[in-house]
Formats: structure tokens, C-alpha cells, sequence
């Protein structure tokens, strides 16, 4: 996979100043691999976006909440929701943009539902 796979997936350093709190999602997705038509999966480079990533769009973009509303819902700082919401909205315009699949996995997060 490319060096944007890798960036996605985490580096395996330590993170500096404090520990990422794990964020709260109301929804889990049934789907999670979404793929340009026509070119094998084998042969298909990944974009990860993590649960609390596609959770922080989905808060802002479908239920239509703002930023604070949504933040509070997911436990978790306005600056860290936002951090979440670009990095997410990031990923997913790269993928559209280079033709590449979107993978929905991992992260640090709990079911609240």
C-alpha cells in the first residue's frame, strides 16, 4: 500500500501530551468497504477512516448537530471532534478523488447507543 495507507493505519510511535480519550459512537456501520467499480480489491490501494472518524461526519453531516452538540455526544473536546471530523472528511475526499477504496475500521471508541 502507499505512504497515505500507512499515515492512516498509525506509525506505531508514541503520542505526545495525553492520552487519547476513547470517544463514544452511536452507530456502527453494516458496510464498511466502499470500492471503485471495475478494479479488483486485491489490486485496490485503502484509505482507513476509523469508526470515530465516519461517526464525527455522520453527527455533523446526516443528524445535522453542531459541532458542540455533536462533540458532547461523542464525550470528547470540541477541538478533538474537530480534529476527528477533518481528518475523516479528509480521507474520504482523497479516496474519491484518487480513486482509491474506503475502509471503515478501528479507532479507540465504545457502542453508546
Amino acid at each position: 500500500m502507499e505512504e497515505d495507507n500507512e499515515k492512516n493505519q498509525g506509525s506505531g510511535r508514541k503520542r505526545r501530551g495525553r492520552p487519547r480519550r476513547p470517544r463514544k459512537v452511536g452507530w456502527t456501520p453494516n458496510v464498511n468497504i466502499f470500492k471503485p467499480r471495475g478494479v479488483p480489491a486485491r489490486e485496490q490501494d485503502e484509505i482507513i477512516v476509523t469508526v470515530e472518524e465516519m461517526e464525527a461526519i455522520r453527527l455533523i453531516d446526516i443528524e445535522d448537530l453542531t459541532q458542540k452538540e455533536a462533540a458532547e455526544k461523542m464525550r470528547v473536546s470540541r477541538r478533538s471532534f474537530w480534529n476527528d471530523l477533518n481528518s475523516g472528511r479528509e480521507k474520504i475526499a482523497k479516496a474519491l478523488t484518487k480513486g482509491k477504496a474506503i475502509v471503515i475500521r478501528g479507532g479507540d471508541y465504545s457502542v453508546d447507543r
